[in-house]
């Protein structure tokens, strides 16, 4: 099985990227007409970078984030908590309780990805405020 290790066009990534904030139709053609975009990331300036899943996730798109995931793409924290992947998000938290305070692209809180993931995340977003307030207790 031959592997193509040349780069992904600059200007594919970004439509990827931006399309999967919301244009379910575009992410399927794209991924049909190049399969690595599925974790490719874009870098926004400043430190600010973004797959398709993590724009799916903080828009509350989860057509295109369970899309993308059946596809390939990694799950990561924000996307899980959109999602309503309970388990997911409080291995990760119980371990670094501090988490949930961080921020994913566009300086979008942990929270409101989790808010984003409506009646399916409830329980995660419930979890969510009973660290955050343990956490915000620690710091005092």
């Amino acid at each position: 099985m031959s592997q193509n290790n040349s780069a992904i066009a600059p200007e594919l990534v970004n439509q990827f990227v931006q399309d999967a904030h919301g244009d379910f139709d575009s992410v399927k053609k794209l991924l049909e007409k190049e399969p690595a975009l599925v974790n490719s990331c874009w870098d926004w300036g400043g430190g600010d970078w973004e797959t398709g899943l993590g724009a799916a996730a903080h828009m509350g798109r989860k057509d295109i984030a369970e899309f993308l995931l059946n596809k390939g793409a990694r799950i990561d924290l924000f996307a899980a908590a959109m999602l309503g992947k309970l388990e997911i998000v409080q291995a990760v938290v119980n371990d670094n309780p501090a988490v949930v305070n961080e921020k994913g692209p566009h300086g979008i809180a942990l929270m409101i990805h989790a808010k984003k993931g409506g009646k399916e995340a409830a329980e995660v977003v419930k979890f969510l405020q009973s660290v955050g307030n343990s956490v915000k207790k620690m710091v005092r």
